[in-house]
């Protein structure tokens, strides 16, 4: 059987290589990506935690977390879509230049 310990080093192994990603990366959609990443990695967390303590509150957040991820994932990929049909790019520079 896998351990809490496992679990927590994988999410954290997850989390730093999306905050990695977010840090490191130009493109948008590898961003995006990123931070996705960075929610899957709490959300096993919590699943793991609510595992090894023996209740389900853990995983009724998680529950909520996925939902909102989705629809933050909706907006934010179209969003990209509307800039990129006005710039036809979506580096993440030219997304600065948006303000102008």
């Amino acid at each position: 059987m896998v351990s809490l310990h496992s679990y927590l080093i994988l999410s954290a192994i997850l989390f730093s290589i999306g905050t990695i990603g977010v840090l490191i990366r130009r493109n948008a959609i590898v961003i995006f990506m990123c931070v996705e990443m960075m929610l899957n990695s709490v959300n096993l967390t919590f699943i793991a935690l609510s595992k090894h303590l023996g209740n389900v509150d853990g995983q009724i957040f998680v529950f909520f977390v996925m939902t909102v991820a989705a629809a933050e994932a909706a907006v934010g990929l179209a969003l990209m879509i509307a800039f990129y049909k006005n710039r036809e790019s979506i580096d993440v520079e030219d997304i600065k230049l948006m303000r102008l």
